[in-house]
């Protein structure tokens, strides 16, 4: 709020299949992580919210902000990795989202066309439907 951040969250009943406190660990490091690189966005926005690829349902926090080059797309999930030392934190905190993703069976990557053009986090977890507006389940 105090960064003037527009978030918006999918309507869409997602259902997760987990460990609930370390599913919400991902969630609030991504979400920081948007927010603390979102940059001098003069509309910075977040959307959290669920996709259809080839069958699977995955699972995206995607920012309008600093975006990544693609060079540094490879250290971003390592353990004690900092893209930018001037910021705040340990550098651990990708890397604790990566693991507890695995640890739940799934997969994490990010999507950017690069510095500031934005960037999207996107995992799938096993077991995560979506009630669609039909009522029927979609796994």
């Amino acid at each position: 709020a105090a960064r003037g951040v527009a978030v918006e969250v999918t309507s869409e009943p997602v259902t997760l299949n987990g460990d609930r406190p370390r599913l919400v660990e991902v969630f609030q490091n991504l979400l920081d992580n948007a927010v603390k690189f979102m940059g001098d966005q003069p509309s910075p926005r977040i959307d959290v919210g669920v996709e259809r690829d080839d069958g699977r349902i995955v699972i995206f926090v995607r920012d309008n902000g600093g975006g990544i080059d693609p060079r540094h797309k490879s250290k971003l999930f390592g353990l004690f990795e900092k893209l930018d030392p001037a910021t705040e934190g340990s550098g651990i905190g990708l890397a604790l989202v990566k693991r507890i993703v695995e640890v739940h069976g799934g997969s994490i990557w990010v999507e950017s066309e690069g510095r500031g053009k934005g960037a999207a986090f996107k995992f799938t977890l096993p077991k995560t439907s979506v009630r669609m507006e039909s009522g029927e389940e979609n796994a």
